[in-house]
């Protein structure tokens, strides 16, 4: 045991348990980088899982709560101004098919939010709003009950009108005629002065015309009632009625007793009852006027309950927001973290393969490497005298050990036979170290890469903003150039008449070319000045959302990408077709930001031709097609290649981060997954159609207004 022991304590200076040590760290370090970047995944994706199935839907619902309360309140009004019941009818079916929508969202509200405060103040603003509806209904049904008794009760009231007109005039004239002449009917003999002239017979005239009137002032009290539409002013009316039915009563009963008062009476008690009764006229009348109050009422209340639904939407819309806020929040720190945590890895690996490059590889191995090869060389030449040095306990040593062995061998047996097998067991390590040297200076050429790009990128913004002043001298200039060209037409048009027609015109035609030429260079100038500000901002990155054309600003980035690609390959053609909607005009987007999608697209669209050209027979003709469309909701811009197209098994890959089909070395699997970030932050969508071997069209679909940009504003100005 304590042998075994020894030997494994011994073991632990062998390069290969260095070796296995080294090889064990980097796995472990590329396991800890693997596991922090699932981690910062992962929790991007809970952060947007929670955006994008509890926020979004929620504010969706509450958006909709609120929308379709405000159409039932719309709608309601139709149920109170309903003449007919044919129209009560249809405006009730309108209404019920609103409240249907209006639960069913309310369901979706509840069941997606759950038991919450301000989900609890909708439910219950939304079933008082449904229970107003329902009494707006009824009271509604109501009144036109009411309207079918009171119509009912004047057409009655104008029959007994008529009744009463008829019982009364003709009694009133034979009245009249009595007491004037005292014939009761003509071929009898008059009655005597004393008595059809008495106190009595004028007293019985005066009550059957005071009944004729006191009949007409009912009627007209009872039909003014039916036309008042204030529950106030029935009251007088009331007590005049009352009043006037109290000086029929003393009429009747001064006619008590004959056969005209038994044929009144029952008439004179219609009519009172007509006013005075449980289903009277004014009665009916108080209550539909109330009604209608009622119903009115009900509509403010509707109204009120719609604007604190609003209210109540705009608490959900503003919790959800302040939990995208939130989600956001932790996706940013999550990522930072991630970062770092990768940065801070790569920085330690780095580190590490330098200093064991440079004392392990470099001033150990590889030194006692070159001493122990100079010493084979030696003995390969016939200096086989000289002992072999060995110190160490690695194989080295071991090596040197064993070259001593078979040194000794050699001068005792066969010596070209040792040293013939020697150099085979060099020449194996020779290739092993070559191989290390290999590895060593690729990854030399990656970081010399690196530096030259960072080196040529600052180079770049130096060289534009070089060629931006004079290219501000050129515009400048041609302005300055085309007001001397101006005052020089001014003072040939006073010249003109000096020259004949030929010079004439030749002065005419170089006044043109001039202007022509200087407008021209004004028009490239500013083209090439805004290239140059766009590659600068481009290079910044962000900035702010403004107006931007995007037919130009696709045209513009297209041919960037293609120069670019011309720079790397001289042979590269590519053939541009255009077919850009003039509708589509000015989108408030970030240009700088947009600009990388469509650079990126069309990148992609040049390697993809390129890399099908050089597989290709001599007729194919690599093609780049532009394709913009204005729609109702927002624009569509579609760029296309007749590329060799993407495989099926990849196409549901091409959007994740770190993932290319290019050459390592070519690509870093960025480009699209930033191109799809940046897209849905302009509240679009980026998607592809493709066939393998025949073409590939991505698409970028922009709303006419980004929410994201009218959020980002609502809030400012909330501030």
């Amino acid at each position: 045991m304590i042998e075994r022991l020894k030997r494994l304590l011994a073991e632990r200076f062998r390069l290969a348990a260095q070796l296995y040590v080294g090889l064990g760290g980097g796995v472990a370090l590329t396991l800890f980088a693997s596991l922090v970047g699932l981690w910062s995944f992962n929790q991007v994706d809970n952060s947007q899982s929670r955006v994008s199935e509890v926020s979004v839907p929620e504010m969706v619902a509450a958006f909709s709560v609120a929308q379709q309360s405000g159409t039932l309140v719309d709608v309601a009004p139709r149920l109170a101004a309903a003449a007919t019941p044919e129209e009560f009818d249809r405006a009730m079916e309108g209404v019920a098919g609103e409240r249907e929508r209006f639960a069913r969202q309310l369901a979706s509200l509840t069941e997606l939010a759950g038991e919450e405060d301000h989900i609890g103040r909708i439910r219950e603003r939304g079933t008082a709003l449904t229970e107003n509806i329902d009494a707006v209904e009824d009271s509604v049904a109501m009144r036109f009950a009411l309207a079918e008794q009171t119509e009912a009760l004047r057409l009655e009231l104008v029959e007994l009108q008529s009744r009463l007109e008829d019982l009364l005039l003709p009694a009133i004239d034979d009245q009249l005629f009595y007491t004037a002449t005292g014939y009761w009917a003509l071929g009898k003999a008059p009655a005597p002065q004393a008595e059809h002239f008495s106190a009595a017979e004028i007293n019985r005239y005066r009550h059957l015309a005071q009944l004729l009137s006191d009949a007409y002032i009912e009627s007209q009290l009872l039909a003014s009632t039916f036309s008042l539409s204030d529950a106030p002013q029935i009251e007088p009316l009331r007590e005049r009625f009352e009043s006037t039915a109290s000086g029929i009563e003393r009429s009747l009963l001064a006619l008590a007793g004959s056969d005209l008062h038994r044929e009144l009476a029952p008439a004179f008690d219609r009519l009172l009852e007509l006013g005075h009764g449980e289903q009277g006229g004014f009665d009916l009348r108080t209550r539909e006027i109330q009604l209608t109050e009622h119903q009115r009422e009900l509509l403010a209340r509707n109204r009120d309950l719609a604007i604190e639904l609003v209210a109540a939407a705009e608490g959900v819309v503003n919790a959800a927001n302040t939990s995208t806020q939130e989600a956001t929040h932790a996706l940013s720190q999550t990522t930072a973290t991630g970062r770092n945590l990768l940065l801070g890895l790569n920085l330690f690996v780095i580190v590490s393969a330098v200093l064991i490059a440079w004392l392990f590889i470099g001033r150990f191995l590889l030194r006692r490497l070159e001493r122990l090869s100079d010493r084979m060389r030696r003995m390969a030449d016939g200096d086989l005298e000289a002992e072999v040095d060995i110190h160490g306990q690695d194989e080295v040593a071991d090596m040197a050990a064993a070259l001593e062995v078979f040194r000794r061998h050699a001068l005792e047996v066969q010596r070209l036979n040792l040293v013939e097998k020697l150099a085979e067991e060099l020449q194996g390590k020779n290739v092993e170290l070559e191989k290390v040297l290999e590895d060593l200076r690729q990854a030399q050429d990656q970081i010399v890469k690196r530096e030259k790009l960072a080196a040529l990128g600052e180079v770049t913004a130096g060289v534009a903003h070089e060629i931006q002043n004079p290219l501000n001298f050129v515009k400048n200039f041609s302005e300055v150039s085309k007001e001397l060209v101006e005052e020089l037409n001014e003072i040939l048009e006073e010249v003109s008449g000096e020259l004949n027609d030929e010079q004439r015109d030749l002065v005419q035609e170089i006044r043109g070319d001039l202007s022509g030429n200087l407008d021209l260079i004004r028009k490239h100038g500013e083209r090439a000045n805004r290239i140059v500000h766009d590659m600068l901002s481009m290079g910044r990155g962000g900035g702010e959302p403004r107006a931007t054309d995007i037919n130009l600003l696709l045209q513009e980035y297209a041919r960037l990408a293609y120069h670019s690609a011309r720079a790397t390959d001289s042979n590269f053609q590519l053939t541009i077709e255009e077919d850009l909607d003039p509708e589509v005009g000015e989108l408030e987007v970030i240009p700088q930001d947009l600009s990388r999608v469509f650079l990126n697209l069309a990148s992609n669209a040049c390697y993809a031709t390129d890399e099908r050209r050089a597989g290709s027979d001599s007729g194919y003709v690599p093609t780049l097609s532009l394709i913009t469309r204005r729609g109702e909701d927002g624009v569509e811009i579609r760029v296309r290649d007749n590329g060799g197209g993407i495989p099926p098994e990849i196409v549901e890959k091409i959007f994740q981060p770190f993932f290319t089909t290019k050459p390592t070395g070519t690509g870093t699997g960025l480009g699209l997954a930033l191109s799809h970030d940046i897209v849905r932050q302009h509240g679009g969508s980026l998607r592809v159609e493709t066939e393998a071997g025949e073409f590939t069209e991505m698409i970028v679909a922009l709303p006419a207004v980004s929410p994201a940009f009218e959020a980002a504003e609502v809030t400012e100005a909330e501030q």
